[in-house]
């Protein structure tokens, strides 16, 4: 969590090797590796995931097609035989993910995010990390302009995922998802730095005192 301008999104991009970002000191440590010197791709075939704040729409490639190519793609990389996920093992791949975070089936032959809802475009980058199963997914502001209701369905979305398996770092400026979405860590970062940490109290005494009360502390 932190104030706009604080480095959060800065922080969600670096992790994912945005090229835009250069890393000019310190290390990126994921599985005892750093991977600071690693593309994008290959840091996702590692498990690492991130869900955009303003997910791009692609007209003319549906969700289906989007996300079958991005298992095809992984595969490729990680066997080197190029061998594809037959048809219709993906159907029932998808079709159960879908099904997991009640989301219709219909949903998945519409172009990725062309004329989606905001609420529509943050829940289908939810059925991306589904589908794709990373070990880490970093979500920048998965909340950020949807109403009441779409933020409760993407918490229950995220809630349906995280377990032993996945783990997830939210990126924040309220603290509204929270109240559906347990944190067992609360940062508050600043110019870059972790300013203060604690646990889901800390999000609830910083959505009473604002962001000015937690910095005259």
């Amino acid at each position: 969590m932190g104030p706009n301008g604080a480095g959060k999104s800065t922080l969600a991009n670096i992790l994912m090797g945005h090229p835009a970002y250069q890393v000019t000191q310190g290390e990126v440590l994921f599985k005892g590796e750093n991977i600071v010197g690693l593309a994008p791709d290959e840091r996702s075939r590692m498990g690492l995931f991130l869900a955009f704040q303003y997910p791009v729409a692609i007209p003319g490639v549906s969700v289906a097609n989007f996300l079958r190519m991005a298992i095809n793609a992984r595969r490729a990389a990680e066997n080197g035989n190029g061998k594809k996920i037959p048809i219709p093992e993906f159907r029932e791949l998808l079709k159960g993910k879908m099904d997991l975070l009640k989301i219709p089936h219909e949903f998945a032959g519409r172009f990725l995010n062309d004329g989606f809802s905001g609420g529509e475009k943050k829940r289908t980058e939810i059925l991306q990390l589904a589908t794709l199963e990373p070990e880490i997914a970093i979500l920048d502001e998965t909340d950020s302009g949807l109403d009441i209701d779409a933020v409760r369905i993407v918490a229950k979305g995220i809630n349906a995922l995280v377990g032993e398996e996945l783990g997830i770092l939210i990126i924040t400026h309220y603290q509204r998802i929270l109240n559906y979405i347990k944190p067992d860590f609360v940062h508050i970062l600043l110019a870059g730095r972790i300013l203060q940490s604690g646990g889901a109290d800390l999000a609830e005494h910083l959505e009473e005192v604002g962001y000015e009360g937690i910095l005259e502390l």
